[in-house]
């Protein structure tokens, strides 16, 4: 389908604009991204209880984010641990990707969501630093579960594009080192491969005309890998999981936006988990770019991802996920 309305109808405050990178440090611009992610309709978001924590980890202290639902129950509840994305160079736990989507899932799933805020590859740090970040948040929830509120047989993992790549690199780890796996393990627009997977002709064809700002081309991938990594081998796929041994997997849930560069890396690890054998449920959100987390539910494609994601972390126990390869929202 086309794009939503209330996406293409902004893009011509972007369309002349090189990069995010260049974009965020040009003075000159600034207002015309502020218009470009602001939505003025914006729904109030669901009331949920916050509390800012520091948890330790292995390169310092971590901040996480602890979301908890309005209501007394006293009964434990399915928990989500999530991760933002960012290229691996930006984001924080206010980011909308980070904050809105925790509020909506912990409301929407009667969840507990536990946000992680890693390390950034910026001055100096590089791979495993974050990596390890995500790692000890998802070991802080398992092992802190019952305080916490959540059900340990319900523990979901997810994130969004970096945070994707990151989720799936943790949970990979631990079920090498621990031998745990969570519930189940979500991937929002992923982004899994050194080298980007080409695109079909058509979906080619059907992104040429987006402005620059919203592609992912192979080059920025390139780019955004090559500074997370540093040069720093990874062996055992942890950092890149497209190359990683699958077998054994937890079900996975992966998200893709239909205009999405990076939704061929994405259905290329979802094709790689069902020959490896991993429950996996594929959903195409039409209508929407890379990042959509980052937008309203008043977007109705973004509603519906949103609906999915919260069905996934309700009934994941103990490793059942429906399927249904090839879906669109």
């Amino acid at each position: 389908m086309a794009l939503h309305p209330s996406i293409s109808a902004r893009l011509s405050l972007i369309e002349d604009l090189p990069s995010w990178r260049e974009a965020l440090a040009d003075p000159a611009v600034q207002l015309r991204l502020q218009e470009y992610r602001t939505w003025k309709a914006a729904p109030a978001l669901p009331s949920v209880e916050t509390s800012d924590e520091s948890i330790p980890g292995p390169h310092g202290p971590i901040a996480v984010r602890v979301y908890r639902p309005p209501s007394a129950s006293q009964r434990p509840r399915p928990g989500l641990v999530w991760v933002h994305g960012g290229g691996w160079v930006f984001g924080d736990l206010d980011m909308h990707e980070a904050d809105w989507t925790a509020r909506e899932v912990c409301a929407r799933a009667d969840a507990v969501v536990v946000s992680v805020d890693y390390r950034l590859a910026v001055d100096g740090v590089t791979y495993p630093v974050p990596h390890y970040d995500v790692v000890a948040g998802v070991q802080w929830v398992r092992e802190n579960a019952a305080e916490l509120g959540i059900e340990p047989a319900r523990i979901t993992v997810g994130g969004a594009s970096a945070g994707a790549n990151l989720a799936a690199g943790a949970v990979l780890r631990l079920r090498d080192c621990d031998n745990w796996l969570p519930a189940t393990l979500v991937l929002a627009y992923a982004t899994m491969h050194s080298v980007s997977p080409p695109l079909t002709p058509a979906l080619a064809e059907a992104f040429a005309p987006l402005p620059r700002m919203v592609r992912i081309l192979p080059e920025d991938v390139a780019e955004m890998t090559d500074n997370y990594l540093d040069g720093t081998p990874d062996p055992h796929g942890y950092a890149l999981p497209a190359g990683a041994v699958l077998d054994g997997l937890c079900p996975t849930l992966l998200l893709d936006a239909e205009y999405d560069d990076l939704r061929a890396s994405s259905e290329a690890f979802a094709a790689t988990l069902v020959e490896a054998g991993v429950p996996a449920r594929h959903v195409t959100v039409p209508g929407v770019l890379h990042g959509f987390l980052n937008l309203p539910s008043s977007v109705e494609p973004v509603d519906h991802a949103l609906a999915v994601l919260a069905e996934t972390v309700t009934t994941a126990h103990a490793g059942e996920l429906a399927l249904d390869q090839g879906e669109r929202g």
